[in-house]
This record gives structure tokens, C-alpha cells and sequence, in this order.
């Protein structure tokens, strides 16, 4: 199948993102984590603020288990915030609401290229987590047919790269679309209501609206989604090294704790996301691969090379040298080479 590339595609038609990522890129921190994760001699901060959200399976289990609250004790307030996207999570991360987040890739490496200190520290999944979908009674049948159409994205996000990357691979410029700017949920609800006539959607929201309301999914292409990246600004880093590293132990300790109890992680993340227990199955097993190398390298920088011009073209980021230097400098890691989930108390 002919592919237009993605230059001329974005250039015929340029979408601007406004999502608040200026500034210079920042300068590197070292980032080194301690050999232990014990408080002999006192964590390095009383407070650790991170996040939890329903497209990171990992997050709700360490939050539902309490894991870091025990392994750091009452010396150490912990603080979650629950983030509604990665572009949320990256606004919480730039405004030092949040130590650690989650996000797409996609959103990390945009957040980084634009100045963002962060570091991707682990990669929480492998998801499957967009696709194209449209109501039940839609004549759209394929992705072919959304020339012409209104489609519901979030700007910033993984399904509206999805988007992107679809619309490149059946030749259809963004002059040729309407594309609506809409929360995750907000599309949800104007795709079955009828006020959009397609959506880059994200599960589990998607898969709610499939199995609830009957919508159907007719474009789904696992290699266009990035991995989930869990990231941390580089101060925290730099100050709290010790407090990163029980963060990245208690995910590898989920990790573990997921693939040896599925049932108890698809209840846990049935009632966070407020979805019935078979839709969190379908998502958990069939669009969530959790078995993965956390360490995040060359597998990852493959999928965000072909994002990273998809900035550029669409003004996003203003040089293709920014995207170099962002994938140069966004991984770190130490900490998941030092993971060790035995010092996470239950």
C-alpha cells in the first residue's frame, strides 16, 4: 500500500498544537540511584508526589496496595494525583505538581524536545491502547472512508498520533478532515451522541464504548502506538535519587504482582476506571502487554523516530534537531537496572 510521507501530508494541511511546551532544552542530571533503598540515615525529602491513571495498569496496583506508603513510612508523605492524559501528566510534571508521571512516549519525547526536564525511567507497557472507532450505526466501514469526516483527538496524546500516522497510511491529507479537539472522555461522549463522525480513541474508554454502546472499531494498528513510559523531572532525580528508585522498584514489584495474579489486577482496574470486570479483562489481556523489558531503549527509539517528524511538520516542535537531542538524553536507566522489588514492604 503507497504511503504519502509524512512531510507533505502535515505540510498541506498544518495542525499547530498548543500545549504549553516552550523553553530551551534543559541540561542533564546524573540521575544516579543508591545501591539501597533503605532509610538509615533519612530519605532524601519528606514528600513524594506521583501519579496514577487508568491507561497505566501498574499505577493502580502500587496505589491499591499501598506499597510505597509502607516501604517509606511515616517519614515520607506521599501524594497521588490521578492524571486524565499524558499531556496532563506532562502540564503536572512541568509544573512540579508531580515528581513522577506517567505517559504515552509519544507525549514524553514531545514534552522533552520542547524543554521539559524529564527522564523516562521505566517503561510501565507495551499497549495497544489507540484505534479508530466510530458508532454503531456509522457508514464509515474503513479507515479509507474518514476523508472528509470529523474526527474527535486529543492533541498531544498517543491516539492522536494514531490518527496522524492512519490518515498518512491511506493517503488522506488533514485538509481533507476535520480533526475536533477533545478530552479522552469528551470524545468518548461525542462520538455516541453523534457529534463527531469518528474518534482516535484510548482505552479503557474505547473498549467501554465497544462493548456499552456498540461502536466499532475500524482501524487498529498495534505498531503505531508508543510504549508507556513512566518518567520523573530531573530535579527529583537529582535531589531524591533514593525516593526514584523505590518508584521503579514497587513497578517492577506490580509487574510481577500482575502476571501472578491477572484476576485481582483486572478487579483493581475495573473499579478505577469505573468499567465492568469483562471490558478490564479484554483491555489487560488481549490490548496490554505488561511482560516487557522495562528498560527503555533501541525498541522504543524505533517507534518514536517515525513520531518524532510528525512535531516538526506540524509545528510542534520547531527543529528536527530538538527531536534528535530529546531522544539523546530522555532515557535513564539506572534505576531499572537497579530494580529490585524484594525491598518494596508489603
Amino acid at each position: 500500500m503507497s504511503r504519502r510521507s509524512l512531510s507533505s501530508l502535515l505540510t498541506a494541511g498544518a495542525v499547530a498544537l498548543t500545549l504549553g511546551l516552550s523553553g530551551c532544552v534543559a541540561g542533564e542530571g546524573s540521575g544516579l540511584a543508591p545501591e539501597a533503598t533503605d532509610n538509615e540515615g533519612g530519605w532524601s525529602s519528606d514528600t513524594l508526589a506521583v501519579d496514577f491513571a487508568t491507561y497505566n495498569p501498574l499505577s493502580l496496583i502500587i496505589k491499591e496496595e499501598g506499597w510505597l506508603e509502607s516501604t517509606l513510612g511515616d517519614d515520607v508523605e506521599v501524594t497521588w494525583l490521578q492524571s486524565s492524559g499524558s499531556a496532563a501528566a506532562n502540564d503536572a510534571l512541568r509544573a512540579g505538581a508531580l515528581d513522577v508521571g506517567s505517559t504515552a512516549g509519544s507525549a514524553a519525547l514531545l514534552a522533552r524536545a520542547n524543554g521539559s526536564p524529564i527522564k523516562t525511567v521505566d517503561v510501565y507497557s507495551q499497549p495497544n491502547w489507540s484505534a479508530i472507532v466510530v458508532a454503531a450505526d456509522s457508514p464509515i466501514q474503513s479507515a479509507e472512508d474518514l476523508r472528509g469526516k470529523n474526527i474527535g483527538a486529543n492533541a498531544g496524546t498517543d491516539p492522536y498520533f494514531f490518527l496522524l500516522q492512519t490518515l498518512a497510511e491511506f493517503d488522506i491529507g488533514l485538509d481533507e478532515v476535520t480533526i475536533t479537539q477533545l478530552q479522552h472522555a469528551d470524545g468518548k461522549t461525542a462520538l455516541e451522541s453523534g457529534a463527531v463522525d469518528a474518534w482516535a480513541g484510548l482505552d479503557p474508554l474505547m473498549s467501554a464504548s465497544v462493548v456499552n454502546a456498540g461502536s466499532r472499531i475500524v482501524y487498529d494498528n498495534p505498531d503505531f502506538n508508543s510504549y508507556g513510559f513512566l518518567n520523573a523531572t530531573e530535579s527529583f532525580l537529582e535531589k531524591s535519587p533514593d525516593l526514584a528508585q523505590v518508584v521503579v522498584d514497587a513497578y517492577e514489584k506490580a509487574r510481577q504482582w500482575a502476571a501472578e495474579n491477572p484476576d485481582d489486577a483486572a478487579a483493581i482496574f475495573a473499579d478505577v476506571a469505573g468499567i465492568d470486570l469483562p471490558i478490564a479483562n479484554s483491555v489487560l489481556l488481549e490490548r496490554t502487554n505488561l511482560a516487557i523489558d522495562p528498560a527503555p531503549g533501541q525498541k522504543q527509539l524505533d517507534v518514536l523516530g517515525v513520531i518524532g517528524p510528525i512535531f516538526v511538520d506540524s509545528g510542534a516542535v520547531a527543529e528536527q534537531s530538538q527531536i534528535d537531542d530529546a531522544l539523546a538524553t530522555l532515557f535513564e536507566t539506572t534505576y531499572v537496572d537497579s530494580a529490585d522489588p524484594s525491598r518494596v514492604a508489603e
